[in-house]
C-alpha cells in the first residue's frame, strides 16, 4: 500500500487458483501472461482509493472451445472492462440519480470519488430499465415536457406507488397500445381527461375506471365560484370591517367601537379590467359574425382556450371575479381600520402607533406607516373607512371549507352572506352534502345529489352535473372505492424538482431513467 497525501494505492495480485474459461466451462491453471487493471474504490478516510489489481490471461485446455486464452474476472467486485469497482459503481450510480450532472459531481468531490457531470449522466443513460410486473391498479397522469406544448404520461402502480413507465405523448391510442401490451390492468385511476378515459376503454375494455376525488373536488369549486361571481351583490352587506377591527382592538386595550359603513365595491378601471372588457366585446362581436372559436383566435391573438372562455361568459362581471388581480397587498392593509380608528381618538404619533402595530402582528417597517399616515396631518381627521366586501374567490373558500374547521369570523361573515342570499345558501347546503358524501365514500347517493341540484336555480352547477354525467361510472366509482390518484400527483411533484435539477440537460431518455430509477 502507498500513501501519496490525498490516493491511497494498494497493490493487489489475484491467487494462483484453477480458472474456469467464460467459453467452455473447462478449469485452467496454465497462465499465458500476466497484466494490470487500475480499479477505482470508495474513499478510506476521506482520501481516494487506487487498486492497482495483477490479473492473469490463461490457455484454455479445450481443443473444443472456440477461446484460445481468456482473462480472469472478479465477480461481485468489478465488471468486464471496468474502472471502477463494484461497490463505487453503485455509489455514484445513487449520486447520479438523486442529484444529477452537476450537483452530482460536486457531491462526488466530498466524497472523495471525483468523477465530471458526464460521466453521472453515463451512468444513469447505461442503467437497465427496472424490471416490472403489470399493476392490477394502473394510475396516469401527465406532466409538461414543455408546458403548453409537449406533455408526457406517467404510469404509476397504486399499490406500491412505484412508477411503471413514462410514455411519449397522452393521446388516447398511446394509452391503449401500452395497455394492450400489458394486459391484466383491473383498475385504472385518471382524472377527467377524456382522452384517458377512451384509451382506458380502447385499450383494457374490462378494467373500471376510477375518476379521481379532487379532479372532482375541484371541478365543483369552478362551478362554485361562478355561482357566487353571479351574485357578488350580496358580498357587500357584511360588516366586514368591523370583523376586522374589533379582534385588534381586543388584543390591544379593548376600544370601544362604533359600526362602520359597508358599500359594494366600484367598478374595475384597472388596466386589466379595461383590457378585458375589450376583449370580450370583440370575440362576441365576431361569435355574431359566425366565426369560429380558432378564426378568433387567429384574428385576435388569444389562445383557444382563452377564446373560449370569453365565449362561454354570460357577461363581461363574470371575467372579473379576481378583484384587485395585479395588484400586491399592503403589509398595512389588514391594520388600516385600527390606525383610523386610533388617529380619528388623537393618537397621531407614529411611533406610538408603530409599536401598538407591531404588538398585534404587523411585519413591515416604519416607513410604510409614516407615508400612510402623511396626507392625513393635512386635514387632522380621518373619514369612516369604508369596509371592503370578501373578493369572490374568499367566499368560494369559505363555502368549499369544513365549517369545523372555519374560523368564527369568516363563519360569522359567510353566514350572513349565506342569510341575504337564498341561492348561496341552496349552494352552500349543495356543497356540504357533497363534500359528505366524498369524505365518507358514498357514491351510491350521488344520484339523489345531482336530481337535487337540477330542483334548484343554479346554471353553473347544474353545468358540473352535466359533467358528471358523462363520466358517471368513473365518478361513482371515484366516490366509493378508497383508490385515488394521490400518488401519481406525488409523483408529478417529484418530476418537476427532477426537471429542474436538470434544467438544460432535460432531454426525454435521461429524464425517463431518472423517473423509474430513483428511489
Amino acid at each position: 500500500m502507498t500513501s501519496t497525501g490525498v490516493r491511497v494505492i494498494l497493490d493487489v495480485s489475484t491467487r494462483d487458483e484453477a480458472t474456469a474459461c467464460p467459453g467452455c466451462g473447462m478449469s485452467s491453471q496454465r497462465v499465458h501472461s500476466r497484466y494490470r487493471r487500475r480499479l477505482s474504490d470508495t474513499a478510506i478516510t476521506g482520501r481516494e482509493v487506487e487498486i492497482r489489481l495483477r490479473v492473469r490471461r490463461l490457455f484454455c485446455g479445450n481443443s473444443d472451445c472456440g477461446r484460445r486464452t481468456f482473462a480472469e474476472q472478479l465477480p461481485g467486485l468489478a465488471g468486464r472492462h471496468a474502472r471502477r469497482m463494484t461497490m463505487l459503481q453503485r455509489l455514484l450510480c445513487a449520486v447520479a440519480l438523486a442529484l444529477g450532472g452537476r450537483p452530482g459531481a460536486r457531491m462526488t468531490g466530498h466524497l472523495a470519488a471525483t468523477v465530471s457531470r458526464m460521466t453521472l449522466l453515463r451512468q444513469i443513460r447505461a442503467l437497465p430499465d427496472p424490471d416490472q410486473v403489470t399493476p392490477r391498479v394502473l394510475g396516469v397522469d401527465d406532466f409538461a415536457l414543455r408546458r403548453g406544448h409537449h406533455y408526457g404520461p406517467i404510469l404509476i402502480n397504486i399499490e406500491t406507488r412505484r412508477p411503471v413507465d413514462v410514455l411519449g405523448d397522452r393521446t388516447a391510442d398511446t394509452l391503449a397500445a401500452w395497455l394492450r401490451a400489458h394486459p391484466g390492468v383491473e383498475i385504472v385511476c385518471r382524472d377527467r381527461a377524456g382522452a384517458y378515459a377512451e384509451g382506458v376503454r380502447a385499450g383494457a375494455p374490462d378494467a373500471l375506471q376510477v375518476a379521481d376525488r379532487w379532479h372532482i373536488w375541484h371541478n365543483l369549486g369552478e362551478a362554485v365560484e361562478h355561482v357566487v361571481a353571479r351574485h357578488r351583490d350580496c358580498l357587500g352587506t357584511t360588516a366586514v370591517g368591523e370583523c376586522e377591527v374589533e379582534p385588534m382592538i381586543a388584543r390591544q386595550q379593548q376600544i370601544p367601537m362604533t359600526s362602520g359603513v359597508v358599500e359594494p365595491p366600484t367598478d374595475r378601471t384597472d388596466k386589466w379590467a379595461v383590457r378585458t372588457r375589450e376583449r370580450y366585446a370583440a370575440v362576441h362581436a365576431l361569435l355574431g359574425d359566425g366565426l369560429s372559436i380558432r378564426a378568433i383566435g387567429v384574428q385576435l391573438g388569444l389562445a383557444r382556450g382563452t377564446v373560449r372562455r370569453f365565449a362561454r361568459a354570460a357577461s363581461v362581471e363574470d371575467l372579473l371575479v379576481n378583484n384587485g388581480t395585479g395588484q400586491r397587498r399592503s403589509l398595512l392593509e389588514e391594520f388600516k381600520p385600527y390606525l383610523q380608528q386610533r388617529w380619528n381618538e388623537g393618537c397621531t404619533n407614529a411611533t406610538q402607533l408603530f409599536r401598538e402595530i407591531q404588538e398585534l402582528g404587523y411585519r413591515g417597517g416604519p416607513k410604510i406607516l409614516l407615508n400612510y399616515l402623511h396626507p392625513f396631518r393635512t386635514t387632522g381627521h380621518i373619514s369612516r373607512a369604508v369596509s371592503k366586501p370578501p373578493s369572490v374567490r374568499r367566499v368560494v373558500s369559505w363555502i368549499m371549507s369544513d365549517p369545523a374547521r372555519l374560523d368564527p369570523d369568516d363563519q360569522q361573515r359567510l353566514d350572513a352572506i349565506l342569510a341575504r342570499s337564498a341561492e348561496l345558501t341552496a349552494l352552500a347546503g349543495h356543497v356540504r352534502a357533497f363534500a359528505t358524501m366524498m369524505v365518507h365514500l358514498r357514491g351510491r347517493e350521488l344520484e339523489r345529489w345531482m336530481a337535487a341540484v337540477d330542483a334548484d336555480d343554479l346554471p353553473a352547477l347544474h353545468s358540473f352535473v352535466r359533467g358528471l354525467r358523462r363520466d358517471l361510472d368513473a365518478v361513482t366509482a371515484g366516490l366509493t372505492l378508497p383508490w385515488s390518484s394521490g400518488p401519481v400527483e406525488g409523483h408529478v411533484n417529484r418530476i418537476k424538482m427532477i426537471k429542474r435539477q436538470m434544467f438544460g440537460r432535460a432531454k426525454p431518455d435521461l429524464l425517463r431513467k431518472r423517473i423509474l430509477l430513483s428511489d
